[in-house]
């Protein structure tokens, strides 16, 4: 049963959705940095789906400025597209409940919209903070994905939600969020509006803190390994690419499981980082040697991208890695 609290007069622009989950911690700041914007023409939707903490009191004080609505737990997608359904504005920025935007986040991005009808999407970059909010690093990724077209998306997948703004009937034509793929079932929205034509822009610009915590979906490790390669497979699986895309099948299935490999190596899961590498041997053709320079090298580069540096020698003398290698050159 959904119980709502409404409290809105006019047509709104934009709407802003926030699906929250046991959000006590940040919700507050989330909401307060829509307050804070420099655009005012907008309605905020907030989902709770089903939280067991003191989410609903600490949205109490807020309640004569946005629309509540509780549900019963089913997950990020649904609630996002049950905040889609009672949508009125022609734009939809997500605002994950973690999260906060900067104060001229929704300005700058409807300013791209009115300047550039044939959009769907805009994205931006983002600040990555703590749990407390302390700044990590700034991500922009126009500078390594400088157009955003159905190629990129797939070979770099720069998605964040909370970054991003989407026209409304978009999301619609496409039926929302897709529930099979949590946590990536952004990712796997973005890809499926760009194989239907939306076309994306960046607003080259930082528009929101994104907040890395241990309840963050990129610390899901195994959960977020999984959903991507499911993702990955679902896309392939379409009978409507088109022959480039279709042909680009084993390069972004190659890419997509390294960076699946570093990513859990960073998570502790160096077992798993192994079974991975030896998934993507298959999609490329390379003399070991060549594979080990590789993998090292994208590592590098994806450690870069976080702001971090690779420890090549703790990655290789790991006792995983030189029983892979020896796999590696016994398999040749």
């Amino acid at each position: 049963m959904s119980h709502i609290r409404t409290s809105f007069s006019s047509q709104p622009r934009v709407t802003i959705i926030i699906p929250c989950y046991n959000g006590e911690l940040y919700i507050q700041e989330a909401i307060q940095s829509i307050l804070n914007q420099t655009y005012t023409n907008y309605e905020i939707i907030l989902i709770d789906d089903g939280s067991t903490d003191k989410t609903r009191a600490c949205i109490a004080p807020y309640e004569q400025q946005l629309r509540y609505v509780y549900q019963d737990n089913q997950g990020v997608a649904r609630a996002r597209n049950h905040g889609l359904e009672l949508a009125r504005g022609e734009l939809i920025a997500f605002l994950d409940a973690d999260d906060y935007f900067l104060p001229k986040k929704l300005e700058a991005q409807v300013a791209v919209f009115e300047a550039h009808s044939e959009l769907g999407m805009v994205h931006s970059g983002w600040h990555c903070v703590d749990q407390n909010g302390d700044f990590l690093r700034t991500v922009e990724p126009w500078h390594q994905v400088p157009e955003l077209d159905l190629e990129s998306w797939l070979l770099w997948k720069p998605v964040l939600p909370s970054a991003m703004m989407f026209r409304c009937d978009w999301l619609h034509s496409v039926g929302g969020f897709d529930p099979r793929f949590p946590p990536a079932e952004d990712t796997e929205l973005v890809l499926r509006l760009a194989v239907m034509g939306c076309q994306a822009s960046w607003l080259p610009e930082v528009t929101v803190c994104y907040r890395q915590h241990p309840q963050s979906a990129m610390y899901q490790g195994l959960p977020q390994a999984r959903s991507l390669v499911a993702v990955i497979d679902n896309f392939f699986a379409r009978g409507d690419l088109p022959k480039r895309i279709a042909g680009m099948e084993k390069s972004v299935r190659y890419s997509t499981l390294v960076w699946i490999a570093w990513y859990l190596y960073e998570r502790g899961h160096s077992a798993e980082m192994i079974k991975v590498l030896k998934d993507s041997c298959q999609y490329r053709s390379l003399s070991p040697l060549e594979f080990l320079v590789d993998w090292i090298e994208r590592f590098a580069q994806f450690s870069s991208d976080a702001a971090e540096e690779l420890d090549v020698n703790a990655l290789t003398q790991l006792q995983e890695w030189e029983q892979f290698t020896q796999w590696l050159v016994n398999r040749t």
